[in-house]
């Protein structure tokens, strides 16, 4: 190999490097799908600027490209309701689009404590939803879903480490160092997981705290993926290109 060739290649290599992609990779049985960035990596979709719900991965690649910003991943956000309306606290663009919900009802959304991942002017962090709101704290997006999975490192107390409920999932996570981890189940993996396991496997990729976002009509894509026809979910996450 030249040193030419040896340049290129190591120009191609940097350059691939930095784009935010999932990996695939198999836990005790299970195919997941994880991507760790750093926070100023990270959007939050709801509403474009017409007030329209986009819904979808290609309405939210459209609309992001149409800002210049170059989208790499998107993946579902949180539980939402009939008609594409978060089930929670929505925060995009630093703007309150959807206020916090402290009601008590059935399903996951509402297993307590439930929670809320955001990014602040002080980095990401999932709380517990009486944690919030938070003093000194500039919120710049917020999701919230439930229930919590990891909160300081403890798994929620109302998991059965032994529950046959073994079910596709996505989840958030934030690591010790403050890096963002989102997680999906791969549609395809030969076994999926109960939600102590889910919470497990947040903590063993060195999260302290994470959240559950969504079950069955999780997606996670990427490159030419985002552009074909995808679910409808309420908010979405993307994943931009880091910048220069």
């Amino acid at each position: 190999m030249t040193s030419l060739t040896k340049n290129i290649f190591l120009f191609l290599l940097l350059a691939t490097s930095s784009i935010a992609a999932p990996e695939k990779k198999v836990i005790d049985g299970v195919m997941y799908h994880i991507l760790q960035v750093s926070p100023d990596r990270i959007q939050l979709l709801w509403k474009g600027d017409d007030g329209q719900q986009l819904r979808t991965f290609p309405a939210a690649s459209k609309y992001l490209k149409g800002k210049g910003i170059e989208v790499e991943t998107l993946m579902n956000g949180g539980i939402f309701e009939p008609g594409g309306i978060p089930s929670g606290l929505l925060v995009q663009d630093g703007k309150e689009a959807h206020p916090v919900n402290r009601n008590k009802g059935e399903g996951n959304f509402f297993l307590q404590p439930n929670g809320i991942f955001l990014i602040s002017d002080k980095g990401a962090a999932v709380i517990r939803t009486d944690e919030y709101p938070l003093k000194n704290v500039v919120v710049k997006l917020a999701v919230q879903s439930g229930p919590l999975l990891l909160r300081g490192g403890k798994v929620h107390p109302a998991f059965n480490a032994n529950s046959k409920s073994e079910l596709h999932r996505n989840g958030v996570g934030v690591t010790k160092t403050g890096e963002v981890v989102l997680v999906m189940t791969d549609f395809h993996s030969e076994k999926f997981v109960n939600l102590h396991q889910f919470a497990r496997l947040f903590k063993s990729l060195g999260c302290d705290d994470a959240l559950f976002l969504d079950g069955t009509i999780s997606q996670m894509r990427s490159g030419a993926d985002m552009e074909k026809q995808s679910g409808s979910f309420g908010s979405i996450f993307a994943v931009v290109k880091a910048k220069d």
